[in-house]
């Protein structure tokens, strides 16, 4: 008998239609699932993984070239606490100049902020080793690897060249790669040959990284700076990186991640189930009358049950394999948009998902399987030898008799009376539907989401043209040997852009800290001078202030200083206070949100000569206007004021990128999983029906009635699934994104949330329509082609 089963458990295969489609079920479930839990998992501690794997540095260290040599940097190797450095590596900080002409990006000629460069043999293999994302190493003089987060990702790319005016003979220089530094400890990289040429004849400074004993902590942090400060001559340390910053961003922008990923990943794991229920299910429950002569032939019903699992498992198996490795593959390029938007770098799945996943989806194919045959098994040999491909007498009459009222085409009315003949199996694939339906839904209202929280974000620089002015302290603040700056003048720089020919509108801002009445430590102030009101931040509620004497603060504010709209705050400096009151809450993810936005006459009775830098004054510039002429008129006007005039070069949040294409990507599979769903139930169907299509084919049914009947069938589902699913997913859209919110510290305006207009619900109803349509095509042109002597003859 154990030869016979094994020849039952082979016959399954030459049911070819439902072999494919349950491989290909299988292998969709299995992709989606180890993608969903890869990317779980993955956004689950990203930055100490990244950490681990890159040998994170703990603190990166600016020292002065001028007061400490590269012997004296290096025998801080050897500080108290230090348990791993590396370095010194020469730094220079310069203003890159674009030189190729790009499709996207800015054009030739342009100056961008100034960056860090430093000179380093190789992408290390102690501390800090880089990541390369695109292109290599340079290898010789005049090439340089840009940083993937900060000085490429869009702005530079590999083969690009770029110039260094401020350099001694104004070089040009080659990019051969962009890479990734877990701790940021660099905007770009060079040999360091490279870098001291770029700074004449000696480095204009030394980089130093570091790993210590205790660094849990900003205590612990603090005092490991202090032991590398006492350990060099006085003043030789300009600045420091605490990992601990760059943990606590990225880390942030997890938690953001971390609702919608959950959301996307049990959707995927619940439609998986589902459909490999269904899948299976229906396989086990179209052979009961095979069953039947199974038992006739003295087989048991556990041996009925084992044969019925075992032909299930073996297009499922190979399904499951095949989807191991592509959801692999569909997981590298989604692994590198999530770190990238991280600032980790591109994870790797871990290999228990490969395994658990492909493991859990058997289990539910055994499960689902096992179930109906047993049951089926257990009806009596003549019950199931009765059971044809017809179903149940008198089931689904009534509708087809009230629906054949119904002024439609008779096919189409048989059509919608159909899913009434097998109510259980058409709520299944109603489910199916929804839930597909419920995934594009959410999927769509979350891309447009987070487009407007990009745009909502970007208000916050606007402007075309950017000129950035030194404040008083940074002016006198320049590299060894460098040309002492101007004194910063306002006043001419806003005349100058007044005057230039281009100029639309203008206005100023700047940024300080300040002491504010019960909130402890210093609060970052942002003061705008001039009519902002066309470049103002998204307003999350209430109104942007209209003159001295009123603020608008983030979301983050509020909450973490217990005060709301209408509350007054106290700011002092020097002796000095200024009061304010709160008349709006906006946008703004910025120092963690930890700022206000006032007039600069609301402060104007403070001394801000020590706590403010440089303003800067936003300009929009008249379309049509030569933006490479404007900045060089601009510069000329204003370089010998304290100014300096760049493009506002628009950014893509990483994060939003990310986010788009993770949406994207499992709105696709789960797709795809409802439409199998859908097709392998056509093909149940239609094959039960087969008789039935004969005798109407005999009657002088059309193909294309044929057609029309088959994918009616399903167009009622479809709807139904449209209008549950739709709902459903716009609830979970807008449950979803407050608590994403949440995570970013800050709270969404009303147009962030309200996205589902008319026109875009009309479509978003018709999503369960065409999955459904879809995936009942190409059964209903099977049953088109069917001839009428052999679906006659077919029982």
């Amino acid at each position: 008998m154990s030869a016979g089963l094994g020849r039952v458990v082979r016959a399954g295969g030459r049911r070819r239609v439902q072999t494919v489609v349950m491989t290909l079920t299988t292998l969709l479930a299995v992709t989606a699932s180890v993608l969903a839990v890869g990317l779980l998992v993955a956004a689950s501690e990203p930055f100490a993984r990244a950490f681990a794997r890159q040998h994170g540095a703990h603190l990166t260290a600016q020292f002065d070239a001028a007061k400490a040599t590269a012997e004296q940097l290096s025998a801080t190797a050897h500080a108290a606490g230090v348990t791993a450095a590396a370095g010194p590596f020469p730094t220079v900080d310069l203003q890159p100049r674009t030189v190729t002409e790009r499709q996207f990006g800015p054009p030739p000629g342009i100056d961008l902020p100034s960056m860090t460069i430093v000179g380093r043999p190789d992408p290390g293999t102690d501390l800090d080793v880089l990541e390369l994302t695109d292109g290599k190493w340079p290898t010789g003089p005049g090439e340089i690897v840009f940083s993937a987060r900060d000085g490429g990702g869009g702005t530079f790319a590999v083969g690009d060249e770029v110039m260094f005016p401020a350099a001694p003979g104004s070089p040009k220089v080659k990019v051969v790669g962009l890479a990734r530094s877990v701790g940021r400890t660099a905007q770009a990289w060079a040999l360091p040959a490279t870098v001291t040429s770029l700074t004449g004849s000696n480095p204009a400074g030394f980089q130093m990284l570091y790993r210590f004993s205790k660094a849990a902590t900003d205590a612990d942090m603090t005092a490991d700076r202090d032991v590398i400060s006492a350990a060099v001559p006085q003043d030789a340390l300009q600045g420091s990186a605490s990992y601990l910053q760059v943990k606590t961003d990225a880390e942030k922008v997890a938690a953001t991640f971390a609702p919608f990923v959950i959301a996307f990943g049990v959707l995927g794991l619940a439609m998986s189930v589902l459909i490999i229920g269904i899948v299976v299910s229906g396989a086990v429950s179209s052979a009961t009358r095979r069953i039947g002569i199974l038992k006739a032939l003295g087989y048991t019903p556990a041996q009925v049950a084992r044969a019925y699992v075992g032909q299930a498992l073996i297009p499922a198996t190979i399904g499951a394999l095949l989807g191991i490795p592509l959801g692999n593959l569909a997981a590298i390029p989604i692994l590198s948009e999530e770190g990238d938007a991280f600032g980790t770098g591109a994870a790797t799945l871990d290999w228990w998902v490969s395994v658990v996943v492909p493991v859990a989806a058997l289990a539910a194919v055994v499960a689902t399987a096992f179930v109906p045959a047993l049951r089926a098994g257990r009806l009596r040999t003549v019950d199931a030898l009765a059971v044809g491909r017809t179903p149940s007498l008198g089931r689904g009459r009534a509708a087809r008799h009230l629906l054949g009222r119904l002024p439609l085409p008779r096919p189409m009315s048989l059509g919608l009376a159909n899913p009434f003949t097998r109510p259980g199996r058409s709520a299944t694939i109603a489910a199916a539907v929804a839930l597909g339906a419920l995934g594009v839904t959410f999927g769509v209202g979350l891309a447009l989401s987070v487009g407007g929280v990009q745009t909502a974000l970007n208000r916050r620089d606007s402007g075309d043209v950017m000129v950035y002015m030194a404040g008083p302290q940074e002016a006198r603040m320049t590299r060894p040997g460098a040309p002492t700056m101007p004194d910063p003048d306002p006043a001419a720089v806003q005349a100058a852009i007044k005057a230039q020919p281009g100029t639309v509108r203008y206005f100023g801002s700047n940024i300080g800290e300040l002491t504010v009445a019960g909130i402890t430590g210093a609060t970052q102030v942002v003061m705008f001078d001039g009519d902002a009101t066309w470049g103002t931040y998204e307003m999350v509620a209430g109104r942007w202030f209209d003159g001295p004497g009123e603020a608008v603060v983030p979301s983050a504010f509020l909450d973490s200083a217990g005060v709301k709209i209408g509350d007054t705050l106290t700011l002092s400096n020097a002796g000095h206070t200024a009061t304010v009151r709160i008349v709006g809450e906006v946008l703004d993810l910025s120092s963690d949100g930890h700022r206000i936005i006032t007039d600069v006459r609301s402060v104007s009775g403070l001394d801000l000569k020590q706590n403010f830098g440089g303003e800067t004054f936003h300009v929009d510039v008249a379309d049509g206007t030569d933006m490479k002429s404007y900045l060089a008129a601009i510069n000329q006007q204003v370089e010998d004021k304290g100014g300096h005039a760049e493009l506002n070069v628009g950014e893509i949040s990483q994060t939003v990128v990310a986010m788009d294409t993770l949406a994207g990507t499992l709105t696709l599979l789960l797709v795809a999983v409802a439409g199998l769903g859908v097709l392998n139930t056509v093909v149940l169907d239609t094959r039960e029906r087969v008789h039935e299509l004969g005798v109407f084919k005999a009657l002088g049914m059309a193909p294309r009635q044929t057609v029309a009947m088959v994918l009616t069938s399903v167009a009622g589902i479809g709807l139904l699934a449209g209008l549950v699913g739709v709902p459903a997913g716009i609830a979970v859209h807008d449950w979803i994104l407050p608590r994403m919110g949440h995570a970013a510290g800050t709270r969404f305006p009303p147009h962030i949330l309200d996205v589902y207009g008319p026109l875009l619900l009309a479509g978003l109803f018709l999503g369960g329509l065409v999955i459904a349509l879809a995936g009942a095509l190409l059964p209903a042109g099977w049953a088109a082609r069917t001839s009428t002597a052999r679906a006659l003859r077919t029982e």
